[in-house]
């Protein structure tokens, strides 16, 4: 009797176990920052030391256009090379089914570094509509950098990327997109208390030991 009981128990806890795993929200770290400040450089050494995954919103919508038979394929092409901010609608939809298909595989990885996002009031907005009960936005990690700094680091970067939107041009007009459209955000979370800001403008292991610094005290 004592070991039915107990299997009963034991079955018990583990259905509380899956059914806790199907509702854990994503713990979410928005990374901000200008072109080339180094974003996708500091996720990839955090994903190394910690357990978090990277999900870049640039390359997500770069995949999605890359993909065949993609119905937004060409609409986000046109967008990425002429600097503006892809619709809020793909974006979010990419993300959330990013996360979700990572949590599915592994329900450990339910911590996420999201790159480049959000951009906008329009991103903000989206994402607060849609993902509000969905994930917890920890904080932001915002990558400090001057524009010469980020322009010269992203025409270097673009000899060998094969990145369409790292030419002077295009960067220009990021640059003013990303001033005009995403530091308003920044300072929209900073005003909550939630930013955590780098100076993004030193070597990457200097920057990486100030992201460690936060990291380990944000837990």
């Amino acid at each position: 009797m004592l070991g039915s009981l107990l299997g009963n128990v034991s079955r018990g806890a583990q259905s509380l176990l899956y059914r806790l795993s199907l509702t854990m929200k994503p713990q979410v770290v928005f990374v901000l920052g200008g072109p080339g400040a180094g974003k996708g450089t500091q996720c990839s050494k955090i994903v190394e030391n910690y357990s978090y995954t990277h999900l870049s919103a640039g390359d997500l919508l770069r995949a999605e256009r890359a993909r065949e038979g993609s119905e937004f394929g060409q609409l986000i092409d046109n967008y990425i090379k002429e600097g503006r901010i892809v619709p809020v609608e793909i974006t979010i939809n990419l993300l959330r089914k990013a996360m979700e298909e990572t949590m599915k595989k592994d329900d450990k990885k339910f911590r996420f570094l999201i790159d480049g996002f959000p951009r906008n009031e329009d991103n903000l907005t989206g994402w607060n509509t849609v993902m509000v009960d969905k994930a917890d936005v920890k904080f932001v990690l915002f990558f400090d950098c001057s524009n010469e700094v980020c322009i010269d680091r992203c025409l270097e970067r673009g000899k060998s990327s094969g990145r369409t939107d790292d030419n002077r041009e295009s960067l220009e007009k990021r640059i003013q997109t990303y001033l005009q459209s995403t530091r308003p955000i920044i300072e929209l979370y900073e005003k909550h208390g939630k930013v955590r800001t780098v100076d993004a403008s030193r070597s990457v292991d200097k920057v990486f030991a100030d992201v460690k610094a936060v990291l380990d005290k944000e837990g």
